[in-house]
């Protein structure tokens, strides 16, 4: 199947999404779709599956022009498209959530459980993936839920499949799984859309490179034929030498110390300084155990012995608001799951641990909480028309920052970002690391975790390895290289 997308146009009311927008897709291709959030990407496929209806331009299926009504419609015509939010039923089996919307049924009209798991696990063989197929989606990993969704998709024999973000929420093992079967599709000649802000990915396993910015493509470019700073440059108008802003902050004395700590159902103890005014970066590989021990730290899960010390004090934090009165903020890499509640309003969730501070007399004053929560989102550059509308409706870069404010109101003097960019724009991503300068410019120390190592490398004052539940060294940022980070985080010295 070919597409051909020629000067689509799309406007929301008075706002201009879309102008003048042209892709091409060809059978067998891998074709990445790169922009910050807002460029227009998920609107533009949201066109060529039929949940928006476009205002301009012309769309040719093998040379038909065509228009689906719905995106059901298009996926009976073999166009999927697998979003970056999870369509699935925590209540229903791996398996229920596979058939939800083509069931099989017996002579009698019940459902074929027998034959629906017989054809899923032939398909998990020869994709080589192996799904818990029995068990309820809210047992499974987000990413065996997200495998779910690419098997069911998958499973109508697509011939065009677009994926946004589709590894955001998986293993490094999920991912080699993932591009495995986008390498048998492209050899079945199914056309990929692949939506991601992760450019090792795209320069690794796309064929061409379709960037957007304001509504508007840039350019469209074979792989072989742009480099990552050109691309960068396309996306936001600035080069990649540019993304990572100068660290100018000389850290100071240490500020708190973990010694000897052992988190729940680890076989090592944990020991590291952090000084005033640091990044302390926290690599290695998923699964290595670095989220668990920030967890331990905070106070969310248990630890089976050892010291916390900050500023020369003993603590013993048997919750999270032990932690959070010592003066220590949290920022979870689930910030959808954990970091917010979608529902609520973006100034109820950037007030809500702030309230005592904001409303002392245990008084709510609805002015001054709104006044509070507008001036954090102004502070962080929350993209919105008003901090009234429910966080649900912000970007993903703009929920992190969110979920950020909420946090910097209470002006904690140490910081740890878990995951602080992931799925996130590059736009998006400086603004945090900006932030993040200037916080550490004010005597707030920062741990940063995180699975990018340009990223690691690149606003780090030093950098913890964690390789199988510990510390496998801490390397000084003018020591510290791609090659001696992966070395020490795969158990070599």
């Amino acid at each position: 199947m070919e597409i051909q997308m020629t000067g689509i146009a799309k406007a929301f009311g008075t706002n201009q999404v879309l102008k003048d927008v042209n892709l091409t897709l060809k059978a067998g291709e891998v074709h990445a779709l790169m922009g910050e959030n807002g460029a227009g990407k998920s609107t533009l496929m949201n066109i060529l599956t039929g949940l928006h209806k476009a205002d301009g331009g012309t769309i040719l299926v093998d040379g038909k022009e065509t228009v689906y009504s719905s995106p059901r419609e298009a996926e009976t015509h073999g166009i999927a498209f697998i979003h970056q939010e999870l369509n699935i039923w925590p209540n229903l089996s791996l398996l229920e959530n596979l058939y939800l919307m083509q069931p099989k049924k017996n002579g009698l009209g019940l459902l074929d459980k027998k034959t629906m798991l017989r054809e899923a696990q032939a398909k998990c063989a020869e994709l080589q993936i192996e799904l818990p197929l029995t068990k309820d989606a809210s047992e499974c990993s987000v990413g065996q839920q997200q495998m779910t969704e690419i098997l069911r998709v998958l499973m109508l024999n697509a011939k065009v499949v677009i994926m946004d973000e589709p590894s955001a929420a998986l293993t490094e093992r999920e991912t080699a799984t993932l591009f495995r079967m986008m390498r048998q599709l492209k050899a079945q000649g199914v056309a990929i859309v692949y939506i991601s802000h992760r450019m090792e990915e795209v320069f690794s396993e796309c064929d061409v490179i379709t960037v957007m910015r304001d509504g508007h493509t840039i350019s469209t470019k074979p792989v072989g034929d742009t480099s990552v700073d050109e691309v960068v440059r396309h996306m936001v108008g600035r080069s990649i030498d540019e993304f990572y802003p100068d660290r100018t902050t000389e850290p100071g004395e240490v500020v708190l110390t973990v010694k000897d700590l052992k988190p729940k159902n680890f076989g090592h103890t944990i020991s590291f300084d952090l000084r005033k005014g640091e990044i302390l970066g926290v690599a290695g590989l998923m699964g290595a155990g670095r989220t668990e021990i920030m967890r331990a730290i905070f106070g969310v899960d248990g630890h089976d012995g050892g010291e916390i010390t900050l500023e020369g004090k003993e603590l013993h934090f048997k919750k999270p608001e032990d932690a959070i009165k010592a003066g220590i903020a949290f920022i979870t890499e689930d910030r959808k799951g954990e970091g917010l509640i979608l529902d609520f309003s973006i100034g109820s969730n950037i007030t809500l641990p702030n309230l005592k501070q904001v409303c002392p007399t245990h008084v709510l004053n609805k002015s001054k909480l709104v006044s509070f929560a507008d001036s954090l989102s102004k502070k962080l550059g929350v993209k919105t028309q008003s901090v009234h509308l429910p966080a649900s409706s912000l970007s993903g870069g703009n929920q992190q920052k969110v979920v950020i404010a909420k946090w910097i109101g209470l002006g904690p003097s140490i910081i740890i970002m878990d995951e602080p960019t992931r799925g996130i724009d590059i736009g998006a991503k400086r603004d945090i690391y900006d932030l993040m300068n200037e916080l550490t410019s004010q005597g707030v120390s920062i741990i940063m975790v995180s699975s990018e190592l340009p990223e690691v490398l690149g606003m780090s004052d030093r950098i913890m390895v964690i390789h199988e539940g510990a510390v496998a060294g801490i390397l000084p940022r003018a020591e510290a290289t791609p090659e001696s980070i992966m070395t020490l985080a795969t158990g070599g010295e």
